[in-house]
């Protein structure tokens, strides 16, 4: 390890210590900015969770916090922020996961990022994903993204770049967006805390109707507190602290929503610690499986297939330039489609069964595995069959999706390493307008079993801040 590496950089702070510093002086906007820049230069190569920098367009961006009069109201001061590549930054081109679905450069900032910047936020870059976001594996034909934890491994999709990115320390917090599970299956994979908030609550603007409105926007963060900020952020509300919750009564299920496919020994392990913390923390747990429909699975596969074939349809994409196995996508989509078996009212009836379940199973929150397996290998899942990449998301990542057809909240948090040393985690599921609970509950088990907040052996550097969180 060189000189430089053991230089005092910014890198490795959390968000909220980094906007402290910034707002109190103890450091500049244009410092910290330049510290993970020069971070991301030296490790991105090996990782590949950038699409593209904005290096001098972020020092320009970092300069203009550092000349405000007033830094007191900008709860992400100085805060170096990455934005997963479909969401529209202006000045850049919204790759979506393809140079053959590359939209023109952006004229305006999405919403969110729009939101991101107004809290003092300085987008350093936006990370990468898989075409139309459509898989939890991370490549393409340009680069291999690969799991700061173990560079054999896939960090999931489809934030994975974003989630690569924050576990190897590039940003303390990036932003990504969740359709099937795809902020939630990287989080689990790259040992973060994953929020994905309930329908409505964050602005959308996901290619055709958030597909379908399962779409959501989001952050992944190495701390319960920086992912609350980042969804106040997001969310457009006041950072506030999380308050200590009442006793709950925790559901607790292993049951997937998919026939035949059963959580590993790591991934039940996790959850006997969860609900153990749990219990220590003063709530009760109770065995309470979700009454998943026999024709969820379907439903939930003809939505996808459809909502992908109208972004194309929407956006007027030479579909012959795109990947094959999302060729073989689109077109399950139209058939489904034309068959009728794309409908509101089987998306309505699940979630009204969902939001149901905590009355009727008479729970506060539902706990289950993450994923079911360890994350696929990190090799060119781009190039493979349409069955391939099937096979592989639903057995290791079967978890998640009922929550966006649901539109019900739902959050990762670690717990711990699985004997191979990557990553696993838990996610807790809860009733509309429950995000602050979730994250209260997620604070609750980082506080009686910290985790390492990113992958051994980064961000290789000596911190300015070793400060809590």
């Amino acid at each position: 390890m060189g000189v430089q590496d053991m230089m005092p950089t910014w890198v490795g702070a959390t968000a909220k210590q980094i906007a402290r510093a910034v707002r109190r002086g103890d450091a500049s906007a244009t410092q910290v900015v330049a510290d993970h820049l020069d971070h991301i230069d030296r490790t991105d190569p090996t990782i590949g969770a950038f699409r593209a920098l904005r290096g001098g367009e972020a020092i320009t961006e970092a300069e203009k916090v550092d000349e405000q009069e007033d830094l007191g109201n900008l709860p992400l001061a100085g805060v170096p922020v990455a934005v997963k590549e479909n969401t529209p930054v202006a000045g850049l081109p919204t790759w979506n996961g393809s140079a053959a679905a590359r939209s023109v450069v952006a004229e305006d900032d999405h919403e969110v990022v729009r939101r991101l910047r107004g809290a003092g936020a300085v987008i350093v870059g936006v990370t990468r994903m898989p075409e139309l976001g459509l898989w939890a594996v991370t490549d393409d034909e340009t680069a291999v993204t690969r799991n700061p934890w173990h560079s054999d491994h896939t960090p999931g999709g489809s934030s994975g770049g974003a989630a690569a990115a924050v576990a190897a320390g590039l940003v303390p917090l990036a932003h990504g967006n969740d359709g099937l599970g795809s902020i939630r299956i990287p989080a689990a994979c790259c040992g973060l805390v994953g929020l994905k908030p309930g329908r409505g609550v964050v602005p959308g603007g996901l290619g055709v109707d958030d597909w379908f409105g399962l779409a959501e926007q989001g952050m992944l963060a190495t701390t319960v507190a920086d992912a609350a900020l980042g969804f106040a952020v997001l969310a457009g509300r006041r950072p506030e602290a999380l308050v200590q919750p009442s006793p709950l009564r925790v559901g607790v299920s292993l049951r997937t929503p998919v026939p035949g496919v059963l959580p590993d020994r790591p991934n039940r392990s996790a959850v006997t610690e969860a609900a153990r913390l749990l219990i220590a923390a003063g709530h009760d747990t109770v065995t309470a499986d979700p009454a998943y429909p026999l024709l969820l699975g379907p439903q939930t596969l003809a939505t996808w297939f459809a909502a992908a074939a109208r972004d194309v349809d929407e956006a007027g994409l030479d579909e012959t330039a795109l990947q094959p196995r999302n060729r073989r996508h689109i077109a399950f989509g139209r058939w489904a489609q034309r068959k009728g078996y794309v409908r509101a009212a089987d998306r309505d009836g699940w979630r009204e069964r969902a939001v149901g379940y905590f009355a009727d199973r008479n729970v506060d929150l539902l706990l289950t595995p993450a994923l079911a397996a360890r994350p696929p290998a990190a090799a060119g899942w781009g190039g493979r069959s349409w069955q391939a990449n099937m096979v592989a998301s639903v057995r290791y990542a079967p978890y998640t999706s009922p929550w966006n057809v649901a539109g019900l909240p739902a959050l990762v948090v670690p717990i711990g390493q699985r004997p191979d040393g990557l990553p696993v985690a838990v996610q807790l599921v809860g009733p509309p307008g429950s995000e602050l609970l979730l994250l209260a509950v997620a604070g609750q088990i980082e506080m009686a079993a910290p985790w390492s907040r990113h992958a051994p052996g980064y961000p290789r550097v000596a911190s300015r801040s070793a400060a809590g969180s």
